[in-house]
C-alpha cells in the first residue's frame, strides 16, 4: 500500500497502521526514508515562512535578501540535525519503557516516532502555508496546535503498539 494512503490512514487508525508495519519486517532503509522524508517535507514547509520573512520583516544590513543564508541554516537543521536528534529521542523514549515490562526493540520505537512524524507532515505543510500567507497569529497557532496533537497521538498508539504488542 503507498506510503500516503497510510499516512492519512493513520490519522483514524494508527494502531492497525502500526501493526501493519511492523510486520512488514525490519528494514533500516525504510526507517531512514522516513525520517528523511518528514525532514524533508518539513523543510519544504518552511519555506513560505522564510519568503515571508525575506520580502516583509528582515533585511541585511546592506539591504540585500537573507533568504539563501535562512534556507540554507534551516536545511543544515532539519535534514541534520533533526534525524539524529529523533534517533536519540527514539532510544531514549525505549530505554524509559523497559521499566513497564515492555517488549519491544529498538528498532520498534524508531519506527513508531518517524512514522508519526510523517504521517503528520501534511499538517505542518498546511502550518507552513498559514504562516507564509497570515502570518504569525491565531490561525497559525491553531494549525500548529492540530498538528502537535495529531503528532502525539499517533505517535503514543504507535509506539503502543511497538512497545506492547510487538510481533
Amino acid at each position: 500500500m503507498a506510503v500516503s494512503t497510510h499516512m492519512f490512514r493513520s490519522w483514524r487508525r494508527p494502531k492497525e497502521v502500526m501493526r501493519h508495519l511492523l510486520t512488514a519486517g525490519q528494514r533500516e532503509d525504510r526507517l531512514v526514508g522516513y525520517v528523511m522524508g518528514a525532514c524533508l517535507l518539513i523543510y519544504i514547509a518552511q519555506w513560505p515562512r522564510l519568503m515571508r520573512v525575506d520580502q516583509f520583516e528582515l533585511y541585511g544590513p546592506d539591504g540585500a535578501s537573507d533568504f539563501q543564508m535562512n534556507a540554507g541554516v534551516s536545511f543544515f537543521a532539519i535534514m541534520i540535525v533533526w534525524p539524529l536528534a529523533l534517533y536519540a529521542l527514539a532510544a531514549i523514549t525505549h530505554i524509559l519503557a523497559k521499566p513497564l515490562q515492555t517488549k519491544g526493540t529498538h528498532y520498534g520505537a524508531r519506527l513508531a516516532l518517524f512514522w508519526a512524524l510523517l504521517a503528520s507532515t501534511p499538517l505542518l505543510l498546511l502550518h507552513g502555508l498559514t504562516m507564509g500567507f497570515i502570518g504569525p497569529g491565531t490561525a497559525a497557532s491553531a494549525v500548529g496546535f492540530v498538528w502537535l496533537c495529531l503528532f502525539l497521538w499517533i505517535w503514543s498508539q504507535s509506539f503502543w503498539v511497538a512497545e506492547k504488542e510487538s510481533v
